[in-house]
């Protein structure tokens, strides 16, 4: 294989993961409308726990170093939690005691 073509399918490896990300995020969006109806919080402390630690598990059965998989994790859930806001109508608010809005 040349470097190229190893280049060319790292390039479709990203685009699936971008395309994964996506559906990930329609899927929040569906979660937010559920969340909303049952009146439960956007934040559950106890699903992102257990979503973080499963992934790092994956990863070191998978023999890849699980803590930069961890913060990935981290970074959806957050993007999670933002449309979810984004869609009850509340920007840069968590569901924690003492938040504090965010600027910018």
């Amino acid at each position: 294989m040349s470097l190229e073509s190893v280049r060319t399918k790292i390039n479709q490896v990203d685009d699936e993961i971008v395309r994964l990300i996506v559906q990930r995020q329609r899927l929040a969006i569906k979660v937010s409308d559920i969340k909303a109806r049952e009146g439960l919080p956007v934040r559950d402390e106890k699903r992102a726990r257990q979503v973080i630690s499963t992934a790092g598990e994956r990863a070191q059965k998978a023999r890849i170093d699980p803590e930069p998989v961890k913060k990935i994790f981290e970074i959806l859930i957050a993007m999670s939690e933002a449309s979810q806001h984004a869609r009850n109508g509340i920007k840069g608010q968590r569901d924690t005691p003492g938040h504090r809005e965010e600027s910018g």
